[in-house]
């Protein structure tokens, strides 16, 4: 069985403002690589070569950075969506790409450590109308909630006020063609929204099979900045050492580091796991542990650290340390005088902080 792919990169990204409001959400980076990517390589390492990409208003700068799929393996198809109106409505709209052929739908803001092959290769064995990525959370009330048994979904809940399972739903799904004519028999939800959970419960109700694959390893969903910031520890816990920049003698480099073509380190500490990018210069600083850095940054005169920088900002004299923080492109960021007693920022693109 060979399944078509339907990558979601649409969506408006409310919780990440101001970074949104120049830019889509799904190409946010986490270590220096758009979020994006990732999900397109989870999906090229599941078997999906032929891959519809769902856009919205940002449709332009995703095609710009994804181009046709010859660099990722795989081949796109870009389908906008004139307004995100739900999961299930976003299957409507790629009807006529999907045509009769099974697909697995993936959020292009997920992260998962291990893939989607276990889900794919599970759906091709069984005979499944549907078979969905779950996984236990604390705390199931802003989630798609699952109830199985034996392995089987029997029932589906949109964001409970009294969740009946702590099992929620990842946003990764196999569906068979028969999800179509379900999909076009939904009516909005009271958010006015079509719901993929209402899609599948239908598919339950007629007592057709939905088939439950549980994550091994993380998953994370980096809707929110706190979430990029996380993606990015755990995402850099994987890299291995790489130095094509230039560090001078007075600086001191310590554990797992990558520094891009024509950076320079300069009198500063350097403590991995740390992503630096091209063409960024280090000065009189110490960068700790978790931090990614885009390209064409300079850093002068500061501590920082769990940092995710766009490229081409300038951050420089600082008297706190930055900790936490998510800083966009062509940000500036400027200690004065008058030195505050902590620094926690989330700023969007071409912003400025006078601290």
């Amino acid at each position: 069985m060979k399944l078509k792919g339907l990558l979601l990169a649409g969506g408006t990204g409310s919780r990440l403002r101001p970074l949104t409001y120049t830019g889509a959400k799904q190409l946010i980076p986490v270590a220096n690589r758009p979020i994006l990517f990732y999900a397109v390589d989870a999906m090229v390492q599941a078997g999906i070569e032929d891959i519809g990409v769902i856009t919205g208003e940002t449709g332009e700068e995703i095609r710009a950075k994804l181009g046709t799929g010859e660099a990722f393996g795989c081949h796109f198809t870009y389908i906008p969506q004139a307004a995100p109106l739900g999961l299930a409505h976003a299957v409507k709209t790629a009807r006529s790409y999907l045509g009769q052929d099974p697909f697995l739908m993936f959020l292009g803001d997920n992260l998962l450590r291990s893939g989607l092959k276990d889900l794919v290769d599970r759906f091709k064995t069984g005979q499944y109308a549907a078979s969905i990525l779950l996984t236990e959370v604390e705390d199931p009330r802003q989630f798609g909630v699952a109830v199985v048994d034996q392995g089987r979904v029997v029932q589906l809940v949109e964001k409970p006020a009294e969740p009946p399972s702590h099992w929620a739903l990842v946003g990764a799904y196999c569906f068979s063609p028969d999800i179509h004519e379900i999909v076009e028999m939904l009516k909005p939800s009271k958010r006015g929204e079509y719901e993929i959970t209402d899609a599948i419960q239908t598919l339950i109700d007629q007592h057709k099979v939905v088939d439950a694959t549980f994550v091994q390893g993380w998953w994370k969903d980096t809707g929110r900045p706190q979430d990029v910031i996380e993606a990015n520890r755990l995402m850099l816990e994987d890299i291995p050492t790489h130095i094509l920049g230039h560090i001078d003698a007075s600086s001191e480099i310590v554990g797992r580091v990558q520094l891009g073509r024509e950076s320079q380190i300069q009198h500063s500490t350097i403590r991995g796991p740390v992503v630096i990018g091209d063409n960024v210069i280090i000065r009189d600083s110490y960068i700790g542990p978790y931090t990614a850095i885009g390209d064409g940054v300079t850093i002068e005169e500061t501590e920082l650290e769990n940092t995710v920088i766009l490229p081409e900002s300038h951050i420089s004299h600082v008297p706190e340390r930055i900790d936490q923080s998510l800083i966009g492109r062509a940000a500036v960021v400027q200690g004065r005088s008058q030195r505050p007693r902590a620094v926690r920022l989330v700023l969007g693109d071409q912003s400025r902080v006078d601290l």
